[in-house]
């Protein structure tokens, strides 16, 4: 059984502790010390219980070498297993000195990080253990009953110093005494997968297969733009988080990949791009982008080519100019605008026997010339009529020099010439009797008739 123990020990005098899921394994080395004086107390040379509890100078045996081995495993929620070997040499027995007795000892214990409880630290690792196992000193062997505590003090994720204290309870105290035994040692968990080498345990990883960030729980952040991949809508480029990870050239709000105009600012509604004249067309489709227009004429307005007031679109005589309750169509002139054009004309004064007019026959001549306007297509004879004061050759030219003024007055005042035709009848078609004065003024009269 001492070559066994021994054995165990050139192992290499190991402390072992379980202390997490990601490192299940630890390995350790450490120096016990055994103290019998405070747990015998009636028995000649020994304390009361817990009496000089730290008296190592009087007290406890050291072997001056590593001296305790142990092998653990994280189980769950806390809770390790260990199993231990040690090896010591006993001079002392509490204030009584003995020869050199060898002390061998093999525990089994339960273990549970109090960091449950408390709440983890980084480098503060309390716990608490019970079991038992089997120790001799020198012949003798005893079962023991094993309750104690330690704490880890760790100095990396995988290296730390372990200080531990436990009863050993004998069931033969005849041979052998109840005792502590303390020990101080390195640690080292080890065990720990991680898959895609990225420093994070697979337990511990979102993405065990794929190197990855801490800050993402192992996750990868392929542009390093804050966004982890799995939720980067652009996880090669750079982006804005706002934007699940995808650039915005033009800062517009509008991510590069769904703008239809990257680098240009515009509105969600134009999937990204400027809409200049607002007018619904984009300025990259608008032949007119600072003028408002309609999308059927590429976002121009319409021409209205006949100054007619009716958009050419909707003008079904788009060259020649109309009313818009026409459709831009010119109209002819009806029964009741004769009527009113012939009105005046039959007012048209004109010094006597000479072809030019009175001055209040200006205005007359200005209204006729506004009618003659609302109707550009229709073409109209302008007729001259004299009464029968005398000749008939001379009154025949005085009507056609009359008729002529009319006309001439119209075309120097916008009309076209082509419109108007003139015709002069003398004396030979009056309307009233030639034999009274108020006769022969209504005989000396203009006519306006349609051409066509």
């Amino acid at each position: 059984m001492k070559k066994i123990i021994f054995s165990l020990f050139l192992l290499g005098a190991i402390t072992v502790n379980a202390q997490d899921k990601n490192n299940p394994w630890a390995i350790g080395i450490g120096v016990n010390a055994v103290d019998f004086y405070p747990t015998n107390s009636g028995l000649s040379g020994y304390g009361a219980w817990g009496d000089e509890f730290l008296n190592a100078g009087d007290h406890y045996n050291i072997l001056p070498a590593a001296s305790k081995i142990t092998f653990g495993k994280y189980l769950a929620d806390g809770f390790s297993i260990e199993a231990a070997g040690s090896l010591n040499k006993i001079s002392k027995m509490g204030d009584n000195s003995v020869s050199d007795l060898m002390y061998f000892g093999l525990d089994g214990a339960l273990k549970y990080d109090l960091n449950n409880v408390i709440g983890q630290t980084s480098w503060f690792d309390p716990y608490v253990l019970v079991g038992g196992g089997y120790t001799w000193l020198d012949k003798f062997g005893t079962a023991t009953l094993n309750g104690g505590a330690g704490i880890n003090f760790w100095f990396s994720d995988n290296l730390g110093l372990n200080v531990e204290s436990k009863y050993k309870h004998v069931f033969d105290n005849v041979n052998i005494l109840q005792h502590f035994q303390h020990s101080v040692g390195i640690v080292l968990k080890f065990g720990g997968t991680d898959t895609d080498g990225d420093g994070i345990y697979d337990k511990e990883d979102a993405c065990p297969d794929v190197f990855g960030l801490a800050a993402f729980n192992g996750c990868p952040d392929t542009d390093g733009d804050g966004v982890v991949d799995s939720k980067d809508d652009c996880p090669t480029v750079a982006g804005l988080a706002t934007l699940n990870g995808c650039p915005d050239a033009d800062g517009d709000g509008i991510a590069d990949k769904d703008d239809a105009c990257p680098n240009e600012k515009g509105t969600k509604a134009n999937k990204g791009c400027p809409d200049t004249d607002g007018d619904g067309v984009v300025d990259k489709d608008d032949a007119c982008p600072t003028v408002a227009g309609p999308a059927a004429n590429k976002g121009c307005p319409w021409p209205d080519t006949d100054g007619d007031g009716v958009t050419d679109n909707l003008d079904k005589c788009p060259t020649v100019a109309g009313p818009a309750s026409n459709n831009g169509c010119p109209v002819a002139p009806t029964v009741e605008v004769m009527a009113t054009l012939n009105e005046y004309a039959r007012t048209i004064l004109f010094d006597t026997g000479k072809a030019t007019f009175h001055k209040e026959s200006i205005d007359i001549l200005k209204s006729m010339t506004a009618i003659f306007k609302d109707y550009p297509e229709a073409d109209f004879v302008i007729a001259g009529h004299t009464d029968s004061v005398g000749s008939t050759t001379s009154n025949q030219l005085l009507s056609e020099r009359r008729a002529a003024a009319v006309r001439d007055y119209l075309i120097s005042n916008g009309i076209n010439a082509d419109r108007l035709t003139t015709v002069g009848f003398g004396e030979s078609k009056p309307i009233d009797t030639n034999k009274s004065a108020a006769g022969r003024h209504n005989n000396r009269r203009t006519e306006v008739t349609l051409k066509n």
